[in-house]
């Protein structure tokens, strides 16, 4: 199966409650189709520093901020193929460049009991290791994830994440999914990924569940219950925001049908 290996998007989070969930998923199964990857409960192991300098950029909203880690979208065994993810957020754009490689192969190569694979990508993330000393496995993140991309040609990807987990110990792909609960109970997160504007249907479904651009991370947020023992400021009333929507500001006009 291919797999694209770089992306260049923008990527908007928003939190729901219960109401807003149903509502949001009832106009996803009428305007877009299940994505590859439809259900399934994604692992990720990020890798930071002993500081966890990574996770403290990252919730401090910096213009440029970066982050490393292993992803599979089932549980996999030491041979199977998993995604090494690069990932980096420059003025509100996310770029993702990601190679695929055995499991077993991809620990041996940040432990040091391994070489790095060949190419362009896999030379920009083994330079992680240079840029950032004692980087390794810090933290296991799971969710359950429903999927949804645009019909026909477009670029719109929208998921939606439940039962976000996270954990300091046992941090391998291949273990058991289980951990500190990320949201309050009956949250959910909503992503919606595109370069362009948002479909009009969206903003206006948006609008109707008084929806608003959050800027919760999963990883900085875990981080924050975790490692610093404080509650997100993220986790108000999502109703009694008043914050501006960024993708009137800052995406592109939205196509009208």
């Amino acid at each position: 199966m291919e797999y694209k290996s770089v992306f260049k998007r923008y990527e908007l989070k928003y939190l729901m409650d219960e109401d807003q969930a149903a509502a949001v998923r009832e106009s996803l199964m009428e305007h877009m189709a299940p994505d590859r990857y439809d259900h399934s409960v994604i692992r990720n192991v990020y890798l930071d520093t002993p500081d966890f300098l990574l996770a403290r950029r990252s919730i401090e909203r910096p213009l440029y901020k970066e982050k490393l880690r292993f992803r599979a979208y089932s549980r996999p065994s030491e041979d199977d193929d998993v995604f090494v993810e690069l990932k980096k957020k420059s003025n509100s754009v996310v770029y993702k460049r990601r190679l695929t490689m055995p499991l077993g192969e991809a620990e041996a190569w940040f432990s040091g009991l391994g070489e790095a694979p060949s190419g362009q990508i896999a030379e920009e993330i083994d330079f992680m290791r240079v840029r950032y000393p004692g980087i390794a496995p810090a933290m296991f993140l799971s969710y359950s994830r429903d999927a949804y991309c645009a019909r026909g040609s477009g670029d719109l990807r929208i998921t939606v994440d439940s039962d976000i987990r996270a954990r300091t110990e046992d941090l391998d792909l291949s273990s058991e999914v289980y951990g500190r609960e990320v949201l309050p109970a009956g949250y959910t997160l909503l992503e919606i990924k595109t370069m362009y504007g948002y479909p009009f249907w969206l903003l206006e479904l948006l609008n109707s569940q008084h929806l608003y651009k959050s800027s919760f991370t999963k990883y900085g947020n875990a981080y924050k219950e975790i490692v610093l023992g404080k509650v997100p400021e993220e986790f108000l009333p999502i109703r009694t925001r008043s914050a501006v929507p960024m993708e009137v500001e800052r995406c592109p006009p939205p196509p009208r049908h």
